[in-house]
């Protein structure tokens, strides 16, 4: 069954930082694109963050410069290090994978429908 498993979410204040974890079943290749997701109370999953399977990474602009996706091979854990949290990043953080490996042309928005597979998400509240 393939399962991911996020990590990591707990409340902070403004200005701080967090790590989420996200570790996927054994048959998910961690190479496979891979991207974080959010959904704040009231709104839509947004797309926060990928990594395609050549490495290339996207961001939502409302993170640029302040998220970094990355993937852990030794330890098949892929990663969200958040920096500069903001109130309006409150929200469950959901990890999701492709079932394969593509890579997508410079700028790609990162969209739920390029991924098959989501976790059960973790909860990031950001207080001012």
């Amino acid at each position: 069954q393939v399962q991911l498993v996020e990590s990591g979410g707990e409340s902070v204040q403004a200005g701080g930082s967090l790590t989420l974890s996200c570790t996927p079943s054994v048959d998910i290749y961690i190479e496979y694109n891979m991207g974080w997701f959010r959904q704040a109370p009231g709104q839509e999953r947004e797309g926060v963050a990928r990594v395609d399977s050549d490495g290339r990474t996207g961001y939502a602009d409302s993170v640029k410069g302040r998220f970094t996706i990355s993937r852990d091979n030794a330890k098949h854990t892929l990663l969200l290090q958040m920096r500069d949290l903001r109130p309006e990043d409150t929200g469950v953080y959901y990890c999701a994978s492709a079932r394969g490996r593509r890579v997508y042309p410079e700028n790609w928005p990162v969209r739920s429908q390029d991924f098959a597979y989501w976790g059960q998400g973790t909860q990031v509240t950001v207080s001012s």
